[in-house]
């Protein structure tokens, strides 16, 4: 056995085998360890279907390369996977439903995911078994299907062998250290005894340049021996299988072709045939969690008792969809754990605070994710970066805070909701209130709807006081949901007279020391900015893409203060931290980094009234002057007293009116934010929620970390030029240069429908050749129609250009606008007083 390896991937399931086939295929010497067979975990009980239905970009892409992949296993390794591809039909019951399927079809179609809508008689034309009552339609993916997953996992594994990767069985890992340079793995040989797997005492070290865990149920013990937080928790999934149906076995005697994998998803189920019979997998309430600590040393291929009553109504709902199966016997059950995380995406990426250490955990989907994941994984570890953005994968977009009952909790959450719609306005409500701003309580009393970003609450919107009993403020909707009218109201307010918006949750990390300001230099794209003043900038990955969006306040010589995102805290934290210790261990001067989030809070005022309503706040001998252009100017930063609170004030705003962020001691927030209602109110100041920021800032075509800018693109690819400074030297501006400008962002105003707004999923077209794909979208006040942002090809990127905009499976007029359309000269955010 090999003791020295490039890389080591821990855990033989799919998901590892599909790691290994890649990365040893990209010619890295690859070495897989299992601690049981390979396929005992999860792969073995796993039903393996296929489904390419994904809303999410990057989910979607791995899905799809998963199934092109699948089909050719055989040609590549002469083991057959067991792959049959008789396509997947998604049922629906509801209009609503449909909706849902329609803005999927928009985002399938950004991926090339091949699919057809059906009618009720369509379906009961091509399978007259099924029964279509109540339904509306359907989808149909006549590419998807189902696979073995013992077989697809054994043909990647012997497809790794094949490419020089070495795979060891019966091998448990013990212990991880970093040496500073390679990971020394501590393993120990593993024996059957009586049917039970059990250490055999026989302890040896692999040492690897990088690792990988794929280790499925086991992620909590694997957390524990990495010192790390890995929210992959599994939950009970359980699908039985019944005897042949009479009526099914005739209707394939006939020469019919098999069954889709149907689902109804309003039922909460999926079907597939089984030989002459059928499986029946639910996604009932009530699943619980499992091996919140640890999995049993004596749980192995094996399976939790059946609850046949927990899944007694989607049971009964299969009969009603398939009444051919009514008097047909159960011949065999499965309940056995799925992992899971709380938002249903896997952890693939760089583990939090290690050193080439990598994640690839918590695959509810992994069958289905496998080959794709592999492959996206080994071009992060082999080319820096893959050629989409995974950081809506990324295993650090779960902070230090989370726990072991979130995780759990979260994951049943997850589980129910695999089938429930997906709105994009969606909040679910699991585990909440949990990380609060002080003023939570006032902004609630004030009809504040909130929604969760990173464990915190934080204002969607505010609703009527006096709205009526039935009014429902948790209605969502794929076209303008209920909270349309009072976000519109709140983005007029700023627009017209003032707004405050709560921004505690951003993300901030205080960088200082004797290295820090060449430390920045180097890791950033921009000119720092001078002492007192601050600037927008950039931080890129090893292939030259987009990494962060920080803004940076230089308070000192040496001594800076970064506002990011707050979906992104701890992926931004172990950036700098790691960051900084590469700069310190190429001799650079010492760097200290240190998380202040949760010491500071946040308020965002904005709107014309803005300087008016600070002014009779603010402790100075001439507050009429305070404020003006001369004393507090624009992009500049200023200590100052509003009442009893000290305030770090910074003249930005991201709604792009006259304004500033206000951030001060959190504990002073609840005097704050009562000094600030009481001066505001009287001006008509109201307010504001993240969705109407959200429509604002598009209007002035300011991008946002996880849309607009991302891991697959670089900073001159999203028109930033102008926070790129070409004349020094910065981590990543080879790679960014050499890259080009393959595609280019633009902002859009679009006449769509008058019920609905772009959600920034939705594909662009030209001549009726899609050229480019929306990634934020809204409803814009300034010009009173749709708006969105999004990256098209170049030569289509110039303003006046024509597009068409996919919505509901029609097109919509579009027109590329010039950056920032509403109010390009920046009049107002300038304007003096």
């Amino acid at each position: 056995m090999k003791s020295h390896v490039k890389v080591l991937v821990v855990g033989g399931g799919a998901v590892g085998c599909g790691i290994a086939l890649h990365l040893a295929r990209a010619g890295w010497e690859t070495m897989l360890v299992e601690r049981d067979e390979l396929t005992a975990g999860s792969t073995w009980h796993a039903a393996g279907l296929l489904p390419l239905f994904n809303m999410g970009y990057a989910t979607s892409h791995i899905h799809d390369y998963s199934v092109k992949l699948y089909a050719e296993l055989e040609a590549q390794t002469g083991l057959n996977a067991g792959f049959t591809r008789c396509g997947n039909l998604r049922m629906a019951q509801t209009q609503d439903r449909m909706d849902e399927y329609q803005l999927y079809s928009a985002i399938a179609e950004t991926v090339n995911v091949e699919h057809e809508f059906l009618t009720p008689k369509e379906i009961k034309d091509r399978w007259p078994l099924v029964n279509i009552d109540g339904l509306k339609g359907a989808l149909f993916h006549p590419t998807d299907g189902y696979i073995n997953p013992a077989d697809v996992t054994q043909a990647m594994a012997k497809g790794a062998r094949m490419a020089g990767a070495t795979i060891e069985r019966k091998i448990q890992v013990n212990g991880y250290q970093w040496t500073g340079s390679e990971w020394i793995v501590t393993c120990e040989k593993m024996v059957d005894k009586g049917g039970n797997l059990v250490p055999s005492g026989e302890i040896f070290e692999i040492r690897a340049e990088h690792v990988v865990t794929a280790t499925g149920n086991h992620a909590q013990r694997t957390a524990r021996l990495l010192g790390i937080k890995i929210p992959a928790i599994p939950v009970e999934h359980q699908f039985i299988v019944t005897e042949p149906d009479p009526a099914l076995l005739k209707w394939r005697a006939e020469g019919n072709p098999e069954h889709p994998v149907l689902r109804d998803a309003d039922a909460k189920w999926y079907v597939r045939e089984e030989r002459g019979g059928w499986i029946l997998g639910p996604y009932e309430r009530n699943a619980p969690a499992r091996f919140l600590y640890d999995v049993p040393e004596t749980f192995r291929a094996d399976l939790f008792p059946l609850d046949l009553e927990r899944i007694e109504e989607e049971y009964m709902s299969m009969i009603h969809r398939l009444p051919s199966s009514e008097t047909v016997g159960l011949k065999d059950d499965f309940n056995g754990p799925i992992c899971y995380t709380p938002d249903g995406n896997p952890l693939v990426g760089p583990a939090p605070g290690l050193r080439n250490m990598w994640l690839a955990e918590g695959f509810s989907f992994g069958i289905t994710a496998a080959g794709g994941v592999g492959h996206y994984l080994a071009q992060m570890m082999t080319q820096g970066e893959a050629e989409i953005d995974m950081a809506s994968l990324d295993p650090r977009r779960y902070g230090r805070w989370m726990t072991t009952e979130y995780a759990a909790r979260k994951n049943e959450e997850c589980y129910e909701h695999v089938f429930i719609l997906h709105h994009p306005d969606e909040e679910r409500e699991a585990c909440r209130p949990l990380r609060t701003s002080p003023a939570y309580d006032r902004q609630k009393a004030r009809g504040a709807q909130f929604g969760s970003v990173n464990g915190w609450d934080r204002p969607n919107y505010y609703g009527p006081l006096d709205a009526p009993a039935d009014f429902d403020h948790n209605a969502r909707s794929f076209r303008r949901g209920g909270w349309w009218q009072y976000a519109k109201a709140e983005a007029e307010a700023i627009r017209n007279t003032a707004g405050l918006i709560d921004a505690t949750a951003f993300a901030k990390h205080m960088v200082k020391g004797p290295g820090a300001t060449a430390f920045l230099d180097w890791l950033t794209t921009n000119k720092l900015p001078k002492v007192g003043r601050i600037n927008l900038t950039y931080a890129l990955t090893n292939a030259g893409t987009t990494h962060t969006e920080y803004t940076i306040v230089r308070l000192a010589e040496n001594d800076y203060y970064l506002v990011s995102a707050g979906a992104w805290q701890d992926y931004d934290g172990d950036n700098l931290v790691k960051s900084a210790e590469d700069f310190m261990a190429n001799g650079g001067d010492f760097v200290s980094v240190q998380d202040v989030t949760t010491q500071w809070g946040v308020f965002a005022i904005a709107g014309p009234k803005s300087r008016d309503i600070l002014k009779k706040l603010i402790g100075d001998a001439d507050p009429a002057t305070a404020l003006s252009n001369k004393r507090f100017p624009w992009l500049s930063a200023k200590k100052i007293e509003l009442g009893m609170v000290p305030v770090n004030a910074i003249r930005v705003a991201y709604t792009g009116e006259l304004g500033w962020e206000l951030h001060h001691p959190i504990e002073m927030q609840n005097h704050l934010f009562d000094r600030l209602m009481e001066a505001g109110e009287p001006e008509g100041m109201k307010l504001v929620g993240g969705r109407a920021q959200n429509w604002l800032r598009q209007e002035k075509s300011y991008r946002a970390f996880g849309t607009e800018l991302g891991r697959d693109a670089t900073p001159l690819e999203a028109a930033l030029d102008r926070f790129v400074d070409l004349d020094k030297d910065f981590k990543g501006k080879q790679a960014m240069l050499d890259k080009g400008v393959r595609f280019k962002c633009v902002t859009v105003l679009i006449d769509g429908p008058e019920d609905a707004d772009p959600w920034g999923r939705e594909g662009l077209f030209a001549d009726g050749e899609r050229v480019g794909r929306l990634t934020s979208g809204g409803y814009s006040v300034g010009f009173g129609k749709q708006i969105g942002m999004g990256y098209v090809r170049p030569d289509l990127a110039e303003p006046g250009t024509k597009l068409k905009v996919r919505m509901f499976r029609e097109l919509w007029d579009a027109e590329v606008t010039e950056d920032s359309p509403f109010d390009p000269t920046n009049a107002k955010i300038r304007v003096d007083g």
